[in-house]
């Protein structure tokens, strides 16, 4: 069985690909360069994919700073820091980009189509802090419609699958998931910022960490 999996390089999405390689399917991974505030996300794809055995790694490229948005496509906007778990949860954040999913999810679903693949992976999380729209149940839903209707192959009565491993766990359960899977965390890049090292305090680093010391566990990457 083939499957895309969009793979960005950080914990949720590299526990994903793994998924996809216990569920049996031969891997075909996709990273996306939006032109994102840096580079070290998509040499983290690159690592963890070979780590994976990946059969081939695709990077789309593309520019979603020429519209901005978001903190992570526009400089001026500023990344949260030090921001406590409820507050993370109150509204939808600043590092939100404007559809950055059904963007995603064109173009594996494109990549798919063209290798006769039967899956797409994607990351999600509904129950992440961050409350992004296009991480919720219905999204996926009306995004598997998508897939059936406006493919040949779903029209064809073989529909492209649209695979969430992840949409209902905890960071805690998705971490307990990738031990079990045997994902190399070390190669992983969860970071919003961009330095030789993970900031800390930005949203993302934040939650991964409050999930790897509520399991008792060190994150093996290094933070300033």
């Amino acid at each position: 069985m083939k499957a895309v999996i969009l793979l960005s390089g950080g914990l949720d999405s590299s526990t994903v690909l793994y998924q996809a390689k216990a569920d049996g399917c031969e891997c075909y991974t996709i990273s996306c360069d939006y032109q994102q505030r840096h580079r070290k996300e998509l040499d983290a794809a690159l690592k963890v994919g070979k780590a994976a055995g990946t059969i081939q790694h695709q990077v789309v490229s593309f520019d979603l700073r020429q519209w901005g948005g978001s903190a992570l496509t526009d400089d001026k906007i500023s990344l949260p820091e030090q921001r406590s778990l409820d507050e993370m949860a109150e509204n939808i954040p600043v590092t939100y980009v404007p559809a950055r999913n059904t963007i995603f999810l064109s173009f594996a679903l494109s990549y798919a189509e063209a290798i006769a693949a039967e899956r797409v992976y994607i990351g999600v999380n509904a129950l992440d802090y961050s409350g992004y729209p296009d991480c919720r149940p219905d999204y996926i839903q009306a995004m598997q419609e998508v897939f059936r209707l406006g493919t040949k192959q779903g029209r064809e009565g073989q529909a492209i699958q649209v695979i969430t491993p992840l949409i209902n766990l905890k960071k805690t359960e998705i971490i307990q998931l990738g031990n079990q899977l045997g994902v190399p965390w070390h190669l992983t890049w969860s970071c919003y910022a961009g330095s030789d090292l993970a900031c800390g305090v930005c949203d993302s680093c934040r939650l991964r960490l409050a999930a790897f010391a509520e399991l008792g566990l060190t994150d093996p990457i290094d933070y300033v």
